[in-house]
Formats: structure tokens, sequence, C-alpha cells
């Protein structure tokens, strides 16, 4: 239980990372280590952050679908964990 917890929490990390890149390659016109430079500046790395974890709803239905109901409390705890890093950025 706790080893597809884990792997679900791994997943959800990797969708998010994925959906960042994805929103950067798609609706950025500059190259993605420039793009996280000035998000930082301009402090939006929690938006960018929020806009990556919507991937993790797609995830988490495709794991539930699937019956497998730990991977997808793996994906919604990486997603817990994305919001604190977002409120923390806020601050």
């Amino acid at each position: 239980m706790i080893k597809q917890i884990i792997i679900g929490f791994l997943i959800g990390i990797a969708s998010n990372l994925a959906g960042i890149y994805l929103y950067i390659f798609f609706f950025v016109k500059h190259e993605f280590g420039e793009s996280i430079r000035m998000a930082i500046q301009n402090g939006s790395v929690g938006n960018i952050i929020a806009l990556g974890a919507l991937l993790n709803l797609a995830v988490f239905f495709l794991l539930l679908r699937k019956g497998k109901i730990y991977q997808a409390r793996g994906v919604v705890f990486a997603t817990i964990l994305a919001a604190i890093f977002i409120l923390i950025s806020k601050f």
C-alpha cells in the first residue's frame, strides 16, 4: 500500500513537471530556462506550478478509472505539495 502511494506521488510530481514544461513550450515565446528565470523575477512561479498541476487532474482520474486507488492518493499528495509550494512562493 505505501509503495503504491509513493509510486503515485512520483507520478504526480512527474505529471506536474510535464505540465509545466508543456505550458512553457506551447504558450511562452521564450526558452524553458529563460522562462523560469523570468517567472522567478516576476514572482509568478506559483502561477506556472498551478497551471502545471492541472495535468495531475487528468492523471488522477485515469488512475481512478484503472482502479489504482492508492496511486491516485499519491497524486493527490503531490498536488497538495504543489499547493503548499505555491502558498510559500506567494509570501
